[in-house]
C-alpha cells in the first residue's frame, strides 16, 4: 500500500502540471479573444413594423387576413361599407354636371353681352359722325344763308332805284318788273337757305341726342359685360371646385378598401366584420419580411476602434451553433440613455459614473434561409472582431 502511494504522489506534479498548462492555454486563448473581439448579448433583431389605420370612418364588411398570414403589398387587407361613399360621388357628379352647365349658360350670356358691347360702340361712332356731318350741314347751311342775304340785300337795292326812277320815265316798266322779281327771288332764296339752316340745327342736336343715348348705352353694356365676365369667372371657380369635390369623393371612396403598403406578416388583428373602424384607429400591425437589422447596444468602451462597414458575427440564440454574418451599417450619434423619455441629469445630485451603451446598427450579408427564419425581436449575439 506504502509502495502504490508513494508511486500516485510520484505522479502528481506531472498531473497537476499538465492540468496548469492546459488552464493556461485556454486563459490564454480568452485573454487573446477578449483583446482581439468585442461583443455584446444586449442585442435584438428589429424589423419595420407598420400600423394599418383607416382613412376614413366606416363599417368593417370584409375581412380577407388571418393572424400571421404572409401578404405581398398591395393585397386588400379588409373592405369598408361603401354605400355612403358612392352616394357622395353620385352627389358630387351631379352637383359638378350642374356648376358646368352654369358656366356654360353664363358664358352664353356674357358672349351676347359682349356682342352687344361691340354694337353699341358702332352705333356710337355712327352717331358721333352724324353729328359732325350736321355740324358741317349747318355750316354749309349758314354760309348760303349769308350768300342769299347778301344777294337779296343787293336785289333790294337795285329794285328800290328801279321803283324811283320808274315815276321820271328813267327806266322801262320791263326793267321795273325785271328788278322786282329778282328781288322776290332772292328773299324766297333767303327764307329757303334760313328754313334749311333751322334743319341743319335741329338735325345737329337729334344727332347729338343720338350721340349721347349710343355713349350711354354702350356704358351700359359694357358694365353688363363685365358683370357677366366676372359672373364666368365666379362660375368657373365653382365648377372647379365641384370638381376638387368629386375628386375628393372618389378618393375616398378608394379608401374603403384597405390594402398592405408594403409584403409581410400580419400581426396583432383585432378588426372584425361589423366593426366600426374610425380614422387612424389600428386595425392590425404589417411587419415586413424584407428590412431586418440588428442593434447592439455596446458599451462605450468597446466602441472606439469600431468603424461602419466594420465585419461582424452573430448568433442567434433561437439557432444554436449558427454564425451569420453581417457588418456595421452605422453607430449612433448619442447614447440611448439620451433618447429615453426621462434622460438622466447628472449635472445634480450625487454623480454615480455608469458605463453608458451606444447603439450600434448590423444588418445581415447572408442570404434569408428559409430554414432559419428570423422574426424582430430576437435576442442575438454580436461580435466584432478587430481588424
Amino acid at each position: 500500500m506504502e509502495a502504490q502511494q508513494k508511486k500516485k504522489n510520484r505522479f502528481l506534479p506531472f498531473i497537476l502540471g499538465g492540468v496548469i498548462l492546459i488552464a493556461g492555454y485556454f486563459g490564454f486563448n480568452k485573454v487573446r479573444y477578449m483583446m482581439t473581439h468585442e461583443d455584446t448579448e444586449n442585442a435584438y433583431l428589429e424589423a419595420d413594423i407598420l400600423t394599418v389605420s383607416p382613412k376614413i370612418q366606416g363599417y368593417i364588411s370584409k375581412v380577407y387576413v388571418n393572424e400571421n398570414q404572409f401578404v405581398k403589398a398591395g393585397d386588400t387587407l379588409f373592405v369598408l361599407d361603401n354605400r355612403d361613399y358612392m352616394l357622395r360621388v353620385q352627389q358630387a357628379e351631379a352637383s359638378m354636371h350642374q356648376a358646368e352647365a352654369n358656366v356654360g349658360f353664363i358664358a352664353a350670356n356674357a358672349s351676347t353681352a359682349g356682342a352687344n358691347v361691340g354694337t353699341a360702340e358702332a352705333n356710337y361712332r355712327t352717331s358721333t359722325a352724324g353729328v359732325e356731318s350736321s355740324t358741317s350741314s349747318v355750316q354749309t347751311a349758314q354760309a348760303n344763308v349769308d350768300a342769299a342775304q347778301a344777294r337779296a340785300w343787293q336785289y333790294a337795292q337795285d329794285f328800290q332805284r328801279y321803283a324811283a326812277l320808274l315815276p321820271q320815265k328813267a327806266v322801262t316798266q320791263q326793267q321795273y318788273d325785271a328788278a322786282k322779281a329778282a328781288k322776290e327771288n332772292a328773299d324766297a332764296a333767303l327764307a329757303a337757305a334760313q328754313s334749311q339752316l333751322e334743319t341743319a340745327k335741329r338735325q345737329v342736336e337729334v344727332s347729338r341726342r343720338q350721340s349721347e343715348a349710343g355713349k350711354s348705352q354702350t356704358s351700359s353694356y359694357q358694365t353688363q359685360a363685365t358683370a357677366a365676365s366676372r359672373n364666368v369667372a365666379v362660375a368657373r371657380t365653382l365648377s372647379e371646385q365641384r370638381r376638387l369635390d368629386l375628386e375628393q369623393a372618389r378618393l375616398n371612396l378608394s379608401y374603403t378598401v384597405i390594402t398592405a403598403p408594403a409584403s409581410g406578416f400580419i400581426a396583432k388583428k383585432t378588426a372584425q366584420v361589423g366593426q366600426l373602424a374610425n380614422v387612424g384607429s389600428p386595425l392590425c400591425s404589417l411587419v415586413s419580411d424584407k428590412n431586418l437589422w440588428i442593434t447592439a447596444n455596446f458599451k462605450e468602451t468597446q466602441v472606439g476602434k469600431m468603424q461602419p462597414g466594420q465585419v461582424v458575427q452573430v448568433k442567434v440564440d433561437a439557432y444554436e451553433d449558427v454564425v451569420f454574418n453581417g457588418k456595421i451599417e452605422g453607430i449612433s450619434p448619442a447614447t440611448g440613455a439620451k433618447f429615453s423619455l426621462l434622460p438622466p441629469d447628472n449635472a445634480s445630485g450625487n454623480f454615480v459614473k455608469i458605463v453608458q451603451r451606444i447603439p450600434v446598427r448590423v444588418v445581415l450579408t447572408d442570404a434569408p434561409d428559409p430554414s432559419r427564419p428570423l422574426r424582430a425581436g430576437m435576442s442575438v449575439k454580436v461580435i466584432v472582431p478587430e481588424n
